[in-house]
């Protein structure tokens, strides 16, 4: 199975990497800019011919939430326009797309977990402009599958995880808020679902039942500051620094972008339309963590 990647050092675009290294039955191809950018039809276009995918895949994203504030047409050129290109080329191979969103379409005023159908009411540029790019992913290519996630992590990458694993190792005390809750999930548990994603449609067939927003998270549900916690305590485990974790209000934490106060998704439909399980978040933060401490820290990029 050839599976193609738009982006490099992305988390999910060096998850799925990884991810087919240990299935040797997977041919991977990526591009990354300057030579495959999704701002550029031309450029995508040829990179696919080239490698002739039998899927695309891609989370490639602008994803500096609080900057896309006061850069939208970018956030947007990319979010919006290029996941349009990338899924108008996918098509014109007549291939499916995977394409990555984000809890951020939903304004986070739900008291329960959200499922695909919910309204969607993006509070922010960033998810107005990830938004924007499920529509158009749609709108250009009817075998697509967009897959919304929340709060991702992995061993490398800007996330929340390797910041609080630094800020431990270089103060006492940490404030995290506590009052955003959401499901934060493994970069390599997304790579190998969309693997698993990439089989089954592979296997049996493009259905119509495929199309649309699967939401893919992790079935656990903390806040930011437990979450914090439980990264405390793993690397307590190992005999590491450990920073106090003080609990605070989003109100204390003021941000550019308004962040979804849920996030919580519900992945119901990714188990009855693609069999597929996210492991708990217990597994996949220890793993997560223990890698990240078995080698020196990376400078957060």
């Amino acid at each position: 199975m050839r599976i193609y990647t738009i982006g490099r050092e992305g988390q999910v675009a060096r998850s799925l990497r990884e991810a087919a290294r240990e299935n040797p039955d997977i041919v991977i191809g990526w591009g990354a800019r300057p030579d495959v950018d999704i701002v550029c039809p031309k450029l995508v276009r040829r990179a696919l011919m080239d490698f002739s995918p039998d899927i695309v895949v891609n989370p490639a994203a602008y994803t500096a939430v609080d900057r896309a504030e006061a850069e939208p047409e970018l956030a947007f050129a990319i979010n919006r326009d290029g996941a349009a290109t990338v899924a108008n080329a996918a098509k014109q191979l007549d291939v499916p797309i995977v394409h990555l969103s984000t809890d951020y379409v939903f304004d986070g005023r739900k008291s329960s977990s959200y499922v695909e159908s919910d309204a969607v009411g993006p509070q922010s540029v960033y998810g107005q402009s990830k938004l924007a790019g499920e529509l158009a992913v749609a709108a250009e290519n009817e075998r697509n599958v967009i897959l919304r996630t929340s709060w991702v992590y992995s061993p490398f990458g800007s996330n929340f995880v390797r910041t609080i694993l630094r800020l431990a190792s270089e103060r006492d005390r940490l404030r995290v808020v506590g009052d955003q809750i959401g499901c934060p999930t493994y970069a390599p548990d997304i790579a190998n679902a969309i693997v698993a994603i990439a089989r089954t449609i592979r296997s049996s067939g493009w259905h119509k039942g495929f199309s649309g927003v699967t939401h893919l998270a992790s079935p656990d549900e903390v806040s930011w500051f437990a979450l914090a916690c439980q990264i405390m305590r793993l690397v307590k485990a190992r005999g590491g620094r450990e920073a106090t974790i003080d609990e605070i209000a989003t109100a204390d934490y003021p941000t550019a972008a308004v962040r979804p106060a849920n996030s919580r998704l519900n992945c119901d439909k990714l188990y009855s339309v693609f069999n597929v399980r996210l492991p708990a978040l217990s597994q996949s933060l220890k793993a997560c963590v223990e890698r990240l401490l078995d080698v020196p820290q990376q400078p957060v990029e």
